[in-house]
C-alpha cells in the first residue's frame, strides 16, 4: 500500500426532507449570496426548486439563478457562470441535480477566483489553489460529484470533454435524499449504477500491491450494486434500495476505496470521447468500454481478474486455468451491464467505426503521454479497444 492523504471535508446529509436544510447549512459555511445551479425544468415540476428556495430566503439568504445544465456540461455555461457570480458577488454555490450540474457548478467555483481561462485547469493538469464554497442537492446518483475532488467539463470547440479540479473543489456539504430519485428513468437510474461500478473499476485495477482492506471494500461495493440494481429497477419507489444505491455512489467516487494504490482512470477516458463527440449518456458508454478494455489488457495481471471474478461474481475458480476464470468474470460483468438495460456494443448507440482514430488520438491528449496507469496504452491501443466495443 502507498502512503496516503485522505480528506473528504464534505459533511453528508443524508435521508427524507434533507433538502430543506440547504438555506441553513450554507448559512452555516459562511455563505451570504449563493448562486443557485440547476439543469432543465425538472427540479420545478417535482416542487424541489420551492422547496430549496424556500429554504435559502428562510435563511435569509440572496440569490441569483443559472440554469440550463446539459448533459456532459459545456463550457460556455460555465464561462457564463463565473461571469455571474463575479457580477453578484457570489460567495456559495448550490448545485441542485446530478453530476453534469454539480461539475458544471466545481468548474465555476474554481473559475471566479482564477485570473486565468477555466480551461487551463482542464488542459494543464493544473489544480486551483481557491474555488468558491460549493453545496449540494443531489437528485441524480451516478457520477459520485458531490464528494469527489474532480469534475468533467465539454468545450464545445473541438468537442474536448476533459477532467479537472482538485482538493478546492470538493463540496461543503451534500444533501442526499434517496427519495428524491424515485421518478427517475430505469435508463438514467441504471445508467447511474454502471457509472459508480467504473469508478471502482479504475480503482480496484491497480498495480499497487498489499491493498487488501480497500480491495474487499471495493468488492462489497460492487456486490451490493450487483444486489440491489436490479431491485431498485423492479421497484423504483423503494426508499432502501434507493437508499443503498446513492450512497454507493457517494462511496465509489470519493476515495474511499481508492486511497493507497494508484488509479487507472483509461476507461473514463476513453469513454469521455464517446459521450464528448456522440453525446451519449456516460454511463451507457461506459458499459459498452469497460468489458472491452478488461478484455484488452487482462493478461496484465490474471491473479487480480480472478479475485474479481471470484470474489464479485462467484466464479468458480479453475486453477488449471486462470484465464477461464478471469474471463468470466469479464463476462459477467457485460451480462450485469446489459440486464440493466445498458448497451455492450457501440453499434447498438449507432455508432460506427470512421472516428475511432480520432478518439484514439484526443483521448492521448491527457497529460501522462498515455491513457491509464494498470496498463499503459498509446494510441494505437485506445483505437484497439474501440474496436474490439463495436
Amino acid at each position: 500500500m502507498q502512503d496516503f492523504v485522505f480528506h473528504v471535508p464534505t459533511k453528508f446529509i443524508f435521508g427524507r426532507n434533507t433538502e430543506g436544510q440547504a438555506g441553513a447549512e450554507i448559512r452555516a459555511f459562511g455563505g451570504k449570496t449563493v448562486l443557485l445551479h440547476y439543469g432543465g425544468g425538472s427540479i420545478k415540476k417535482s416542487g424541489l426548486y420551492e422547496r430549496v428556495v424556500a429554504s435559502l430566503k428562510e435563511a435569509g439568504l440572496s440569490f441569483v439563478e443559472l440554469a440550463g445544465v446539459k448533459p456532459n456540461p459545456r463550457l460556455s455555461l460555465v464561462r457564463e457562470g463565473i461571469d455571474l457570480c463575479r457580477r453578484a458577488q457570489v460567495d456559495f454555490i448550490l448545485a441542485v441535480g446530478g453530476g453534469s450540474v454539480i461539475d458544471s457548478a466545481k468548474a465555476i467555483a474554481m473559475g471566479v477566483p482564477y485570473e486565468g481561462d477555466v480551461w487551463d485547469f482542464f488542459t494543464t493538469g493544473k489544480k486551483p489553489a481557491r474555488a468558491l464554497k460549493l453545496g449540494v442537492v443531489l437528485t441524480i446518483p451516478a457520477a459520485g460529484s458531490e464528494s469527489s475532488a474532480g469534475c468533467v467539463i465539454t468545450n464545445e470547440d473541438g468537442w474536448y470533454k476533459l477532467a479537472g479540479g482538485g482538493p478546492a473543489t470538493r463540496s461543503s456539504f451534500s444533501i442526499l435524499n434517496p427519495e428524491l430519485t424515485y421518478t427517475l428513468p430505469a435508463y438514467q437510474t441504471a445508467a447511474g449504477i454502471v457509472d459508480m461500478y467504473a469508478h471502482i473499476v479504475e480503482r480496484y485495477f491497480s498495480n499497487t500491491q498489499g491493498t487488501f482492506v480497500i480491495d474487499r471494500m471495493a468488492e462489497g461495493v460492487w456486490k451490493t450494486l450487483l444486489w440491489a440494481g436490479p431491485k431498485v429497477l423492479k421497484e423504483p419507489e423503494n426508499y432502501d434500495y434507493r437508499a443503498e444505491i446513492m450512497w454507493a455512489g457517494t462511496v465509489a467516487h470519493n476515495d474511499t476505496v481508492g486511497v493507497g494504490r494508484e488509479s487507472d482512470w483509461a476507461s473514463h477516458n476513453i469513454e469521455h470521447e464517446l459521450s464528448g463527440i456522440y453525446d451519449i449518456t456516460h454511463g451507457a458508454g461506459l458499459a459498452v468500454i469497460i468489458p472491452a478494455w478488461m478484455r484488452y489488457v487482462y493478461k496484465h495481471d490474471v491473479p487480480r481478474f480472478v479475485r474479481y471474478a471470484v470474489n464479485v461474481y462467484g466464479v468458480e475458480n479453475d486453477a488449471n486455468d486462470p484465464e477461464k476464470t478471469a474471463l468470466e468474470g469479464i463476462a459477467r460483468t457485460e451480462q450485469f451491464f446489459h440486464s440493466l438495460g445498458m448497451p455492450i456494443r457501440l453499434s447498438e448507440m449507432g455508432i460506427g467505426e470512421d472516428r475511432f482514430m480520432e478518439m484514439a488520438n484526443k483521448a492521448y491528449r491527457y497529460p501522462h503521454g498515455y491513457v491509464g496507469n494498470f496498463v499503459k496504452l498509446s494510441v494505437q491501443d485506445v483505437y484497439n479497444i474501440y474496436q474490439l466495443a463495436r
